[in-house]
């Protein structure tokens, strides 16, 4: 008490508090310790809410064993991996509560890098966020199982959204985290800060200090066409773009050709329409025409909005199944390299 009048009496008098000063320094000294403090305890609160749903992954293929991670979606034992892990691999084995199951490939999509599973038992399962609410810095946590270490939790933030890696084309925008990716974690779930998930890992960074993600929305687009039809459905619009120096409604992707036959003439598109939106996705550039194209489903019709003539324009266009291209119809010069950049997160 007597220190605290004295405090406030040298205040009052014009003076200079020392021990608050001191105070002062001493709190601003421990924010780092309290901060770290606050992160790990928000880290271990997550690792231990997701923990149970995520599995390791144990197969075959023509080099022998692998490993991997993966994790539970519904309650009834479908889960999410990577290709690498579970698209080609044979004799799949899932550990789950302390017990190997034999698991079914549903899913093996080398496009988006992606494979589903199911075994026969009913599981936990995260809950998924939306990797739109994601922006550079945001902080990230990837759960797995390094090589044949226990389940462990990765801490780290996001890097940018990338469309390509060294000349090659993913099927559309990944998450690049920036977390140190360790073999036996290819297909992990990654998670925001509230534990959910939004986002699949698909491969590393060759330094493996960090890794590409598959946001939860594009793997959710290939498990609904499954749902739906039994088989992955990508759609094809047939039209071919190229650059513009000045943007027109905010979007440099100016169609400079369309193709004979294809959905897009039959919609009525044209050679010089500059396209604003894909669905309910905004258009700024072609690479966001090539990003968006992956959640066309053929037979599915959607909306392309277009600026021509100086005002918006939309056209409803049906998508059509490229696999196998017609032979009248030219296959897209800018078809993506499939998400096909080694994934060496998973033997």
């Amino acid at each position: 008490m007597r220190l605290l009048l004295a405090i406030i009496a040298g205040s009052l008098l014009g003076g200079t508090p020392v021990f608050a000063a001191d105070t002062a320094d001493a709190a601003k000294a421990n924010e780092p310790a309290i901060t770290l403090d606050a992160i790990q305890r928000d880290v271990q609160a997550i690792f231990h809410k997701c923990r149970d749903a995520v599995v390791r992954i144990e197969a075959e293929d023509e080099r022998g064993y692998l490993s991997g991670s993966g994790f539970f979606i519904d309650p009834n034992g479908m889960l999410y991996t990577s290709y690498t892990v579970g698209g080609e691999s044979h004799d799949i084995h899932v550990s789950f509560n302390g017990a190997h199951y034999k698991a079914q490939r549903l899913v093996s999509d080398i496009r988006s890098g992606v494979a589903i599973l199911k075994i026969e038992a009913e599981t936990p399962f995260l809950t998924f966020g939306d990797s739109h609410q994601l922006s550079v810095a945001s902080p990230v946590i990837a759960i797995g199982y390094p090589m044949d270490l226990p389940l462990t939790p990765v801490f780290g933030t996001v890097g940018g959204f990338e469309l390509k890696y060294q000349g090659r084309f993913f099927a559309t925008t990944h998450i690049r985290a920036n977390l140190p990716v360790q073999r036996g974690e290819g297909g992990a779930p990654l998670v925001n800060s509230h534990g959910e998930v939004v986002g699949i890992l698909i491969s590393r960074l060759e330094s493996g200090n960090g890794s590409f993600v598959l946001p939860i929305e594009a793997a959710e687009k290939v498990r609904k066409d499954f749902m739906r039809f039994h088989d992955v459905r990508p759609g094809w619009i047939g039209v071919r773009i190229k650059p513009l120096e000045e943007p027109v409604n905010g979007s440099t992707a100016e169609i400079e050709e369309v193709l004979p036959d294809a959905p897009a003439e039959k919609a009525g598109l044209h050679a010089g329409d500059v396209i604003v939106q894909v669905g309910n996705h905004q258009v700024s550039s072609p690479e966001d025409v090539l990003a968006a194209s992956f959640f066309l489903t053929a037979t599915d019709e959607t909306t392309i909005r277009v600026a021509r003539d100086g005002s918006e324009q939309d056209f409803s266009v049906m998508p059509v199944d490229p696999r196998p291209v017609p032979a009248a119809i030219p296959a897209p010069a800018a078809t993506p390299a499939p998400a096909a950049i080694p994934a060496k997160a998973d033997q």
